[in-house]
């Protein structure tokens, strides 16, 4: 494994152990040559995945992209960092066990949609905005009254 501080093209494996969630190997490497110290990860892939885009384009499926984009949604929501990692692992499992290699974004997006509403409401909604592209807040306010998420909204005294 390449060195990302100095380049050099190896590195010493110091510690090994099984991530939180199980499906992956979390590895502690070492740079013999700047004495660098990094982490590194290993997955089993299943398949090579193929993501069909709305515009009709074929892309590889990007596991780091899928971990950025929820990211986004549940930025400064009290959710654990380990709870978002089991929910992006399951869903890439789920995506290799529909024994599809191509398949259309919006199968994703559904999925990932899926697994924010469970884990928090404000997260779904920002995924929501960006997936089903709102464009003013009537929609927000039609989408949260469709979802059921806005009941008690205002009873406040």
């Amino acid at each position: 494994m390449r060195c990302p501080f100095c380049g050099h093209p190896e590195s010493q494996v110091k510690d090994s152990r099984p991530s939180d969630d199980g499906a992956a190997i979390r590895r502690r490497r070492s740079c013999p040559e700047c004495n660098g110290r990094f982490t590194t990860f290993e997955r089993v892939q299943l398949r090579e995945l193929v993501i069909l885009k709305r515009s009709g384009r074929r892309t590889p499926f990007d596991r780091d992209k899928l971990a950025r984009s929820i990211a986004i949604a549940t930025r400064k929501r009290p959710i654990e960092a380990e709870r978002i990692e089991r929910m992006i692992s399951l869903i890439v499992r789920q995506l290799e066990s529909l024994g599809e290699t191509e398949l259309p974004s919006s199968v994703v997006g559904e999925m990932v949609m899926n697994q924010l509403k469970q884990l928090d409401d404000v997260a779904y909604v920002r995924y929501a905005s960006v997936y089903r592209d709102f464009r003013e807040a009537g929609e927000f306010a039609t989408f949260l009254g469709a979802e059921g998420l806005n009941e008690g909204a205002g009873d406040e005294p």
